[in-house]
C-alpha cells in the first residue's frame, strides 16, 4: 500500500472522527476516488480507529477516569456520580451496537457503502444538524443529564450505522434539539465515542484474527500514530470552535459533499 495512502487515510480518520461530517463515509470514498488505491483492509481501519480512540481518551482524561471509576462502582453496586455517568454512556451505546449487529447479520454492509446512500445521508442529516443547532441552549453540564436525554441521544446514535450520517453529527444534533449547549453536546458525543470505537475495534480485531491480513504491522503503526495526532488536534480545535461558532460551516460542507457524491456517483461505483 502506498505510503501516501496510509497518510491520507490516517488524517481522514483522525480529523473526521469527531467532527460532524462522517469519518466512515470519507474512509469508504478515499479508495473509490483514486483508481490506483485498493481498499485498505481491516487492519488499517482498526489502526486508524485505535489512534483516534487514544486521542479522545487523552483529551478527556478526567472524564475517562470518571468512566473507569463508574465501571468499578457499578461492579461493586456502589452509588456515585461516576457510576451514573458510566451507566448513561453504556445505555446510550446499546442502540448502535444493536443496529450494527442487525446490519452484519443481514449482510447489509456493502449495500450501505453506496456513494448514493452516503450522499443522501450527508445532505439529510446535515440539514437536521442545521435545524437542531438553531434550538435555544438551556442545559449546560453533564451533571444535568437525565434518562430521557440518554435514550434519545443513544437512539440517534444508532442511525450512524448509515455511512454519511456521522456518529458525532447525529448525537450532537439530538443533544442540540434537547437544548444542550454546543460544547456539552460535543463533549458527550465524544465520550460516547469511547465504547463505540472500542466495540468496533474489538469486532474488527476478531474478524482480523479469523481471516488474517497481508498488511504489515509497520503500516498499521504509522496509521495509528498519525490518526492519534490528527484526532487530538481536531478535538482540540473543534472544542474551541463550539464555544465561538455554530455548526453551520460543517452543514455547508456536508451539503456540498452530498451534492458532489450524487453528481459523480456513477463514476465512483
Amino acid at each position: 500500500m502506498p505510503i501516501i495512502q496510509l497518510i491520507v487515510l490516517a488524517l481522514i480518520q483522525g480529523i473526521t472522527e469527531f467532527l460532524p461530517i462522517s469519518s466512515s463515509a470519507h474512509l469508504i470514498l478515499a479508495p473509490l476516488a483514486v483508481d490506483s488505491w485498493a481498499d485498505q483492509g481491516p487492519l488499517i481501519d482498526v489502526a486508524a480507529h485505535v489512534g483516534s480512540l487514544f486521542a479522545v481518551l487523552l483529551y478527556f482524561k478526567n472524564e475517562t477516569a470518571m468512566l473507569f471509576r463508574g465501571g468499578v462502582d457499578t461492579l461493586c453496586l456502589r452509588a456515585s456520580p461516576d457510576r451514573k455517568l458510566f451507566l448513561y454512556v453504556a445505555a446510550a451505546t446499546i442502540p448502535i451496537i444493536t443496529a450494527a449487529a442487525f446490519v452484519v447479520s443481514f449482510d447489509l454492509l456493502d449495500a450501505l457503502r453506496s456513494p448514493v446512500i452516503i450522499g443522501w445521508a450527508s445532505i439529510i442529516f446535515g440539514l437536521l444538524l442545521w435545524h437542531g443547532d438553531r434550538a435555544p441552549a438551556v442545559k449546560d453540564g453533564l451533571d444535568r443529564i437525565g434518562w430521557r436525554e440518554v435514550i434519545t441521544i443513544g437512539a440517534a446514535q444508532a442511525l450512524a450505522i448509515i455511512p454519511g450520517a456521522s456518529r458525532s453529527g447525529v448525537t450532537m444534533t439530538a443533544a442540540r434539539y434537547l437544548g444542550w449547549t454546543r460544547p456539552e453536546a460535543a463533549r458527550f458525543s465524544m465520550l460516547l465515542a469511547i465504547p463505540t470505537i472500542s466495540a468496533f475495534g474489538l469486532f474488527a480485531g476478531l474478524e482480523l484474527a479469523s481471516e488474517g491480513s497481508t498488511t504489515s504491522l509497520a503500516a498499521a503503526g504509522i496509521v495509528a500514530a498519525l490518526s492519534f495526532l490528527s484526532a487530538y488536534g481536531a478535538i482540540l480545535l473543534f472544542m474551541k470552535l463550539t464555544q465561538r461558532i455554530s455548526f453551520t460551516p460543517f452543514v455547508i460542507y456536508r451539503l456540498l459533499l452530498g451534492v458532489a457524491l450524487l453528481y459523480f456517483a456513477g463514476n465512483l461505483i
